[in-house]
C-alpha cells in the first residue's frame, strides 16, 4: 500500500512538471531559468525569452519523465527501469549544460 501512495505522489509531481513544461513551451507563465532570474530588470525587458522558455520546457519535460519512470518502477518493482531513469537524468544534465552554453553565445 505504501508503494501505491508513493507512486501516486510521484505521478502527481510528474503531472505538475508536465504542466509547467507545456506552459513553458507556449511561452507563458513565470520563466524558471537562472539567466532570467538573475538578470537585472533592464536585462529582463530586453532579453529574448524564447530560447530560455524552450530550455526550461525541455528540462521540466525530462524531469517529469524521470518522475514517471520512478513511479512505474515503484509499482512494478523492476530493477532494470532504474537504468532508464539514470539515462534520462544524464541526458537532462547534458542538455542543460550544452543548451546553457549555446544560449549564452
Amino acid at each position: 500500500m505504501k508503494e501505491v501512495i508513493i507512486a501516486g505522489v510521484l505521478f502527481a509531481v510528474a503531472a505538475a512538471l508536465f504542466i509547467l513544461s507545456f506552459r513553458s513551451f507556449k511561452g507563458k507563465g513565470f520563466l524558471f531559468n537562472n539567466a532570467y532570474i538573475y538578470a537585472s530588470k533592464e536585462e529582463r525587458d530586453s532579453m529574448n525569452k524564447k530560447p530560455h522558455y524552450r530550455q526550461t520546457a525541455i528540462c521540466f519535460l525530462l524531469i517529469g519523465i524521470i518522475f514517471v519512470l520512478n513511479g512505474i518502477e515503484m509499482l512494478l518493482k523492476t530493477d532494470w527501469l532504474f537504468i532508464a531513469v539514470i539515462a534520462v537524468a544524464v541526458i537532462a544534465v547534458i542538455y542543460a549544460i550544452v543548451s546553457s552554453v549555446k544560449t549564452e553565445k
